[in-house]
């Protein structure tokens, strides 16, 4: 096998990084040169090469198209978090966000989240399901579940049209003020590739988000799952003092609930939403 021959590491190495830089400078939907053009431009086998590609389609950076060719895939949407005691900045989304809902129903919290939202197992939440678009391509799928006493009446219709903290916030005097929020590498079920329209078992991003008002109560629980081609987390340390600090432009920032949070000793997030992009 090709990955036998010495050396065979490194030069998989090096013509990953040469079709990266390719694609650094190319824009999403470019073409690049074929695999044999590659090859001989960069003097490595077509087994090394195509193990390079496979990495690179795989990390969401190409996109084979079958008789056409490989192209530059879209950018990933990036969410990017801060450090110290100021608001969480987030760079505004490139796309047009949408949702799809899945479902909306209201049912007893049950013991799971009953604890994380520190409520009887008895007592209602409103469970909302949806499936998040961007440009009309599926990119998440989020499932909310908000105490019902706290958004009595509340639509689907309401939810898709409108923002849920302001909702709260204008109707209930419910005023959400931090988000706790939890990141993790895993996979999707075939169920979830399905609404993702990627392959069983490929890589995703779970968010979980505790979102409490002013008073520490709970308010909502948020499970979220983000395509792990498509979406990646950034974070900016703070290491001193800076000169001046930027403030964040309004706009839609994925994974990240509307409203004003404090980013705390954990992580935390927060920004504002645009109607059609959070919509809660």
């Amino acid at each position: 096998m090709d990955a036998d021959v010495p050396g065979t590491v490194l030069k998989r190495e090096k013509a990953r990084d040469a079709v990266l830089e390719l694609i650094e400078s190319r824009s999403p939907g470019d073409a690049i040169p074929s695999e044999r053009a590659l090859c001989a431009q960069l003097a490595v086998s077509r087994p090394t090469l195509r193990a390079a590609i496979d990495e690179l389609v795989a990390a969401g950076f190409l996109v084979r198209q079958h008789g056409r060719g490989m192209f530059v895939a879209p950018a990933k949407i990036t969410q990017e978090l801060v450090s110290g005691g100021r608001a969480l900045t987030v760079p505004q989304a490139e796309g047009t966000w949408s949702s799809r809902l899945l479902e909306f129903t209201t049912h007893q919290a049950g013991a799971r989240i009953g604890r994380k939202l520190r409520m009887s197992p008895a007592e209602e939440i409103l469970y909302v399901a949806r499936l998040r678009l961007v440009d009309g391509a599926p990119m998440a799928i989020e499932h909310l579940h908000l105490r019902a006493q706290l958004a009595p009446g509340l639509s689907a219709r309401e939810l898709e049209s409108g923002d849920l903290y302001e909702h709260l916030r204008d109707t209930h005097g419910v005023h959400v003020h931090e988000a706790v929020q939890a990141i993790e590498p895993t996979v999707v079920t075939r169920a979830e590739a399905k609404l993702l329209d990627v392959p069983e078992l490929s890589p995703a991003l779970l968010f979980e988000r505790l979102t409490s008002d002013t008073t520490g109560r709970p308010v909502e629980y948020v499970h979220s799952l983000y395509r792990g081609d498509r979406y990646r987390i950034v974070s900016r340390l703070t290491l001193g003092p800076a000169a001046e600090v930027q403030t964040a432009e309004d706009g839609h920032h994925p994974g990240i609930p509307p409203g004003d949070f404090a980013l705390g000793d954990a992580m935390t997030s927060s920004t504002r939403g645009d109607v059609q992009g959070s919509n809660h």
